[in-house]
């Protein structure tokens, strides 16, 4: 007589990455390339200290701090987008991603505000060192963000038709969203807490 144990096969499926490799390669470039400039502009900050905390003190923490709770809702959203798509519950999967666009929209839409109001304060692109490093790395990652809606298009797209749906495509576009708001957060921690 054979133990249950041994007559028993249980099948674990094989651990994966969510999504295609080619977004964690476009992840770790990503990763790379900012990490680079990250560094440059630590050490820039370092020479100039007086300079950057000067400038640095006319940026609005409050508006920081909501763009960043915004896009980590939109990260909550996205995530749940996937687990919804993985339960084959494709109407709320839906609805999360158009939460995840909603949630991006609200973000560009107080990114530019704040735009337009440091350069009624005279805060230019030229006005200081800081603040070239501040509307580089802030426009750099709304031109993300505006990819990203174009990501989540595709993404609500194929969620529509049963004859498109992908779960490796619903993946791999929360992967890029994730990315965004990830960077965001390290801008956010660099602009406005570093001190």
């Amino acid at each position: 007589m054979t133990n249950l144990a041994e007559s028993e096969h249980v099948t674990v499926p094989p651990r994966r990455v969510p999504g295609q490799p080619d977004m964690w390669l476009f992840v770790l470039f990503e990763a790379m390339l900012f990490t680079g400039y990250f560094s440059v502009y630590l050490a820039l900050r370092t020479q100039n200290e007086d300079l950057f905390l000067q400038s640095q003190a006319d940026l609005d923490l409050r508006v920081g701090v909501f763009n960043t709770i915004v896009l980590l809702s939109s990260s909550w959203a996205v995530a749940r987008c996937v687990r919804a798509a993985r339960a084959g519950q494709y109407r709320s999967a839906m609805t999360f991603a158009a939460a995840t666009v909603g949630f991006g929209v609200v973000f560009a839409i107080f990114k530019v505000g704040e735009w337009i109001h440091e350069i009624r304060l005279g805060n230019t692109f030229t006005s200081s060192e800081f603040f070239q490093h501040y509307y580089f790395l802030t426009s750099l990652h709304l031109i993300h963000v505006l990819i990203g809606f174009i990501v989540l298009g595709v993404l609500i797209y194929q969620l529509r038709s049963p004859l498109r749906r992908s779960q490796e495509l619903v993946e791999t576009c929360a992967t890029y969203w994730h990315t965004v708001d990830f960077l965001w957060v390290m801008i956010f921690a660099m602009l406005y807490i570093v001190r």
